[in-house]
């Protein structure tokens, strides 16, 4: 078998990239581990950077987005259960996307399949060959029998725990992290969200969110200890806390019910260079992590998309310079982005560490952001994306 980029992953990342290649007429194969039903239940992020908007657009996936989805202008925060808003459009001229991970999953798949994308999922014993050559190559279980891919270009789609970072040798990759010494709690329940637009809040009693999938379908977090457990939380004493936490007028409207999914998620943040080597690339997840707090993973992924994207189809045009300078070009707007989540997080969090200094500073910083236009611009300009 044989394409001219092979694509480990078949999540957003690996789709989107399949499809926006397809469209310019580069042959894609892309290699998934789990099934299609699986990659379809997980539960994500629902925030579309503008930018993320405009690349689904141009890949042709974006009719149900603009039908379904909720344009937000603007979002929340909160301090000591008071809140204040952030404009986006006023201050940038932009706005997001509420539409969430699984909705777009779905349109991805669908515009493959239509296409008659090669999407071969369940395969086991993935194995990348000779990417520091000029003839790269893919091995693959399926079905139990081994089969070989051979590609111009490998891109690695395949998160935190595949394949692909761990093939770039320990002497040329460099990690960075930060771990985080709390989680998130989030539930799902089948209410109507508490607000048109997400609210971000700080407490002493700790960080809370309140977010939305759709008109019926809330979701909600809440700052825990690590050393939780999801049966140590009854929806009621996670509502309980939740209204202990929001501003008042939240706490007071909001419309509580069964949760239907609950979990807990622990915080990073993480950096592999260089995103290139030989003629492996690295996206999304299989080469950085940021903790949700301001809502960077999809967008950062579809980010690295459009660089290796616009790259390859340079390279096929005669011009390799995109490709050359991947990863120069997409680590660049991943630290910034990095930087925002990890300072999203440090102000809106309680570390243990903390003392009655932190929690004073982080309640000047606050109010210093409601009453600045100039950093709630930096803030919106952050938040709604930065330009590639």
């Amino acid at each position: 078998m044989r394409c001219q980029v092979a694509i480990i992953g078949g999540g957003p990342s690996g789709l989107l990239l399949s499809q926006l290649l397809h469209k310019a007429g580069i042959d894609t194969v892309v290699l998934e581990r789990r099934s299609k039903e699986y990659v379809l239940s997980r539960i994500r992020a629902g925030v579309l950077e503008w930018g993320s908007v405009e690349l689904l657009r141009e890949a042709g996936v974006g009719a149900r987005m603009d039908a379904e989805g909720f344009p937000h202008d603007g979002t929340y925060l909160a301090c000591r259960n008071r809140g204040f808003r952030i404009d986006f459009s006023k201050l940038t001229g932009k706005k997001v996307m509420v539409y969430g991970q699984t909705e777009v999953t779905q349109d991805l798949y669908a515009a493959r399949e239509a296409e008659d994308g090669r999407v071969i999922t369940e395969v086991d014993g993935v194995t990348i060959h000779g990417a520091d050559s000029d003839a790269p190559y893919v091995t693959f279980v399926k079905d139990g029998q081994e089969q070989r891919l051979d590609c111009d270009y490998v891109a690695g789609c395949d998160g935190f725990h595949g394949v692909s970072r761990k093939t770039i040798p320990d002497n040329v990759l460099k990690e960075y992290e930060r771990v985080y010494p709390f989680g998130w709690l989030g539930v799902l329940s089948e209410t109507p969200p508490v607000s048109h637009e997400l609210i971000y809040a700080q407490n002493r009693r700790g960080f809370a969110l309140c977010s939305m999938r759709n008109a019926n379908l809330s979701r909600y977090y809440v700052q825990c200890p690590l050393t939780d457990k999801v049966d140590d939380w009854t929806d009621q004493a996670f509502w309980d806390e939740l209204k202990r936490r929001i501003p008042e007028e939240a706490a007071d409207s909001i419309i509580t019910g069964p949760t239907i999914e609950k979990s807990i998620a622990p915080l990073r943040s993480f950096v592999a260079e260089p995103m290139r080597w030989g003629r492996l690339f690295l996206v999304g997840d299989a080469a950085h992590i940021v903790p949700p707090t301001g809502a960077k993973g999809l967008n950062l992924a579809f980010s690295d998309v459009h660089y290796l994207y616009n790259g390859l189809v340079q390279f096929y045009q005669g011009d390799d310079e995109g490709v050359q300078k991947y990863s120069e070009r997409a680590l660049a707007r991943v630290w910034k982005s990095e930087r925002f989540s990890w300072s999203m997080t440090t102000l809106l969090h309680n570390f243990p560490e903390h003392t009655g200094f932190e929690m004073h500073m982080q309640e000047a910083e606050l109010d210093y952001l409601e009453h600045s236009v100039a950093a709630q611009t930096s803030l919106a300009e952050n938040y709604i994306g930065l330009p590639y």
